[in-house]
């Protein structure tokens, strides 16, 4: 087999990758979802200060948070996650558990 060669990467430019954010999952009885109208809501399994899950064709690549750019939702990526599912970025690199002290580092 040949050597990896970067720059051979530049052919698949153009090759359209789906990316999905879940924003969290949640269970919850027929009936209940029976009932659901305008103004109900459902609460999700996720925390509000937790990342969430980029996936690339249903493979986690990233992790971020949402933010808001040109009245859009957006995601800002905080964490690639490496070939072995697991976080990218180097132990000292990981969020502060104080939720206030990651949006200070964010901005």
């Amino acid at each position: 087999m040949s050597e990896f060669q970067p720059g051979a990467l530049h052919r698949f430019g153009d090759v359209a990758v789906r990316l999905s954010v879940e924003l969290g999952r949640t269970e919850m009885p027929l009936r209940d979802v029976l009932t659901l109208g305008e103004g109900s809501t459902v609460t999700l399994d996720r925390l509000t200060d937790e990342l969430l899950d980029v996936t690339a064709n249903g493979r986690v690549i990233a992790r971020g948070e949402v933010v808001a750019e040109k009245g859009r939702f957006a995601l800002r990526i905080v964490d690639l996650v490496g070939g072995d599912g697991q976080d990218g970025s180097a132990p000292e690199a990981a969020l502060d558990p104080d939720p206030a002290a990651n949006s200070a580092k964010a901005l």
